[in-house]
């Protein structure tokens, strides 16, 4: 109730306003009156001004569609109002391609519930702003095509799924500050994309899931605090569960289709552990059941996971969930370390949690016929590193 009234009031403000320039915020006066409060919000997110969008400064553009890459940056939960020592390091990598998968800023820090945030997510949009400032973002900025996903941080709330009512507003933001909003991205609700590099023999996708535009309400701990109960627990059999929403889900199955020999499938949240009680797929078991069997019935060779959103990183590695050796990538965090020890052991961990400061390194050997998942540290030493064969995840 309490996000709904203030959806509500919030909407009812911003319905009575008129913009800077003294226009009606609903200038068609023949359009029917929105039904709902959040609808109100919405017709004003339409006509949000772009100026009030914060943009990153201009970056490289991605690789040609037949351009070979075999070295992908992986990152997520850079504060932006701290420095970032280990994505200056990361900068100093050499690489076709950098992907920064969540929590890219902390938008919510003065307002980590609903009623704290405000309709114009003033927090989010300074965010945005002030990452665009920052001297090492610029570097990475300059020096790698990017591609992004969002996770809760940058999209206005913790741990907020669909029924965040600012949504549409956060996905504005987004968009425009990473240079979506003309393309395919754009076009649609949610933030998912997937762009694919390379010829026959040694094509890499890369899919990026929006897990938070879409997704149902997780399930609530009996026990806050407890261990692997931390915050939420498995959502009952029979429940309503919805991590993707049906759109997402089919363009999922088709971009699974498409051709390619290495798929990384990026995931802002962690799809394979299943020990602890933070966002997770694990939370919603059916739908993270679904996600494997897409995989296994599309066919799709060569997929591999990444994700970040843990404070800690990790690699895990399982069997029989897919057609072949699942495996999963968790980069996590540049600058928000909150421990130096991990105890969370899962059964599918390659080596023990690590928990400082660290990215995520894709190596893919075309020659040798495999990809490595590694873990470095805010020097770039190697932290953890997992070397798979291709034939071990499908690839012939």
């Amino acid at each position: 109730m309490k996000i709904r009234a203030f959806a509500a009031l919030g909407a009812l403000t911003l319905a009575s306003c008129v913009t800077q320039e003294g226009e009606a915020v609903f200038p068609n006066l023949f359009e029917p009156a929105p039904e709902t409060a959040v609808e109100a919000l919405n017709r004003y997110y339409e006509d949000y001004p772009e100026s009030k969008l914060p943009r990153a400064p201009e970056g490289v553009p991605l690789p040609a569609e037949t351009a070979v890459i075999d070295r992908i940056l992986v990152a997520s939960c850079n504060d932006e109002e701290l420095d970032s020592p280990t994505l200056a390091q990361l900068a100093e990598e050499e690489a076709d391609l950098f992907l920064m998968i969540g929590d890219n800023v902390y938008g919510d820090r003065d307002g980590r519930d609903y009623a704290n945030n405000q309709p114009e997510l003033e927090e989010v949009r300074e965010s945005f702003a002030d990452l665009a400032d920052r001297a090492e973002f610029q570097e990475v900025r300059a020096k790698f095509p990017m591609m992004v996903a969002w996770d809760d941080h940058d999209y206005g709330a913790n741990d907020a799924g669909r029924n965040f009512p600012f949504k549409n507003l956060a996905e504005r933001i987004h968009e425009t500050f990473w240079g979506l909003e003309d393309q395919d991205v754009g076009q649609w609700p949610g933030t998912y994309y997937a762009r694919s590099f390379g010829p026959e023999g040694q094509r890499v996708q890369v899919i990026m899931l929006d897990t938070r535009f879409f997704r149902s309400a997780l399930t609530k701990t009996d026990e806050y605090g407890a261990e692997g109960k931390e915050r939420y627990m498995p959502a009952p059999d029979g429940s309503y569960q919805d991590m993707l929403g049906s759109a997402q889900w089919t363009w999922l199955q088709n971009r699974l289709q498409d051709p390619a020999d290495i798929r990384l499938v990026v995931s802002s949240i962690q799809v394979m552990p299943t020990v602890h009680g933070w966002e997770a797929w694990s939370t919603m078991p059916a739908e993270r059941e679904r996600l494997f069997d897409m995989v296994e019935k599309t066919g799709a060779e060569g997929v591999v996971f990444l994700s970040g959103d843990r404070h800690t990183g990790f690699i895990y590695e399982e069997r029989d969930v897919l057609p072949y050796a699942a495996n999963e990538l968790t980069a996590s965090s540049l600058n928000l370390s909150f421990a130096t020890e991990s105890a969370e052991r899962d059964p599918r961990q390659i080596g023990t949690a690590f928990p400082l400061e660290n990215y995520g390194v894709v190596e893919i050997d075309w020659d040798a016929e495999k990809i490595s998942l590694v873990l470095k540290d805010s020097d770039g030493q190697t932290a953890r590193r997992n070397d798979i064969a291709f034939s071990e995840i499908g690839v012939d």
